[in-house]
């Protein structure tokens, strides 16, 4: 299966699987567990959830993870200061890079944005291998992110 079927396979899934649900933590741990065990060159799958001011550490898969992130600061920093996806594909060139790995080699982040399209937190999911992400993972995290912000934090 190529990767574009595989998100479109995946993505109805993990709909059906959060939808109704409102626990954030839950959504995004079940969230992250399906892409992580679904993409094999998926090295770290996991959220950071704005609080006080910063990124801090959320549901995630894989190995241990950096738990505060500043406004700013490196791929998942800059995501939410810039409040778009950023696609890097060799983390070494990224400036500022925070390497919580150094088998992390590149990296995808997208925000969640809620109604008022604030960043609330962001998705992040790293590779062993360079160039892993593209226009592909782009646009079907962004959709996935769009279902998890619209099942979390849509006005009741």
């Amino acid at each position: 299966m190529t990767k574009k079927e595989t998100y479109e396979e995946v993505i109805p899934q993990i709909r059906s699987l959060i939808s109704g649900e409102t626990d954030e933590i839950s959504v995004m741990a079940n969230v992250a567990a399906v892409l992580h065990t679904t993409f094999d060159e998926f090295f770290w799958t996991g959220f950071y959830l704005v609080r006080e001011g910063e990124l801090r550490l959320g549901p995630f898969q894989g190995p241990l993870a950096c738990m505060h992130i500043q406004y700013g600061r490196g791929v998942c920093g800059t995501a939410w200061k810039e409040a778009q996806t950023q696609v890097v594909p060799d983390v070494e060139l990224f400036p500022g890079h925070i390497a919580c790995s150094s088998l992390s080699r590149s990296e995808i982040v997208v925000p969640v944005k809620n109604e008022a399209q604030e960043v609330v937190a962001v998705l992040d999911i790293d590779s062993k291998q360079l160039a892993t992400f593209d226009d592909i993972d782009r646009e079907y995290l962004e959709q996935l992110c769009a279902i998890v912000s619209s099942e979390l934090y849509k006005k009741s």
